[in-house]
């Protein structure tokens, strides 16, 4: 080791490999409230969260494509996991009562958690085609590009129907061949498809529930957050004019892979 790359090797430390100077330092309340602290602090770390899990569905489209079922397990595994730790995370957050989040809220001004770029962007890596989602975004804007990209390219169920045709499995060519930035529609012929998967009872029958797991995780966090919402402000409006749990009701129960549902009762 030359003695310049010993000194950077010496010069590293646990804050500085972190960042924690940056990263304990990015909270800024705008009050003296004692708990807006918790909101920002929890906040930030989901939004850390929505990166890592588009870091590892990223790393999961490559690995179905190319058809390796036991690193896509461990991938799904990992989602999985951060997904219930996210869930979990709600509950330290209502801790806070109504009156201690009304007690700072007015300090938010147009700020909402509508605009959180990351979580449309994973929503559409995992299948969501809907240009409201650009509703916050201006054109041109960086964010806006972040999610338009997403729903421009195969989704995480695109790169799932080319691992079952990559395994032999005859996967509609219509459905190989479509138009990714179109939503996916429930397919008869992909159905009949899944249940050959699931007869067969090998490696992409596990993906397929690993993947019935993290839809189910998704519509589960949905369903927190709504709860969440509706004991903390009520049916009021969210911040920056936000609709608030009126909106939040309606993305429940809305599968991401209605194929993978759709069978169940045939199984």
């Amino acid at each position: 080791m030359t003695d310049q790359s010993a000194d950077t090797a010496a010069s590293l430390t646990y804050t500085s490999y972190l960042a924690l100077d940056e990263v304990l330092g990015a909270q800024r309340p705008r009050s003296d409230e004692h708990d807006e602290m918790l909101f920002i602090v929890i906040h930030q770390v989901y939004e850390l969260w929505f990166k890592q899990l588009l870091h590892e569905l990223d790393e999961l489209q490559r690995v179905l494509v190319s058809g390796h079922t036991p690193h896509a397990v461990r991938v799904l595994r990992r989602v999985l996991t951060i997904f219930k730790v996210i869930v979990a995370q709600i509950d330290v957050l209502e801790t806070m009562t109504p009156r201690q989040f009304t007690s700072f809220r007015a300090r938010l001004d147009a700020s909402s958690g509508f605009q959180s770029a990351q979580f449309r962007e994973l929503e559409a890596v995992l299948g969501r085609r809907d240009e409201r989602a650009f509703a916050h975004y201006p054109q041109g804007g960086a964010q806006r590009a972040q999610i338009e990209g997403a729903m421009s390219r195969p989704s995480v169920f695109d790169s799932f129907l080319a691992y079952l045709h990559s395994h032999g499995y005859a996967v509609p060519v219509d459905l190989l061949e479509r138009d990714v930035r179109k939503p996916v529609e429930p397919s008869p012929g992909l159905q009949k498809v899944l249940l050959q998967v699931y007869a067969d009872d090998s490696g992409p029958s596990t993906v397929a529930e690993h993947l019935v797991d993290l839809d189910e995780g998704l519509q589960e966090w949905r369903y927190r957050h709504v709860k969440m919402v509706e004991r903390t402000i009520g049916d009021k409006p969210g911040t920056g004019g936000s609709p608030g749990a009126a909106y939040l009701r309606k993305t429940l129960f809305q599968p991401v892979f209605p194929d993978l549902w759709a069978v169940r009762s045939e199984l």
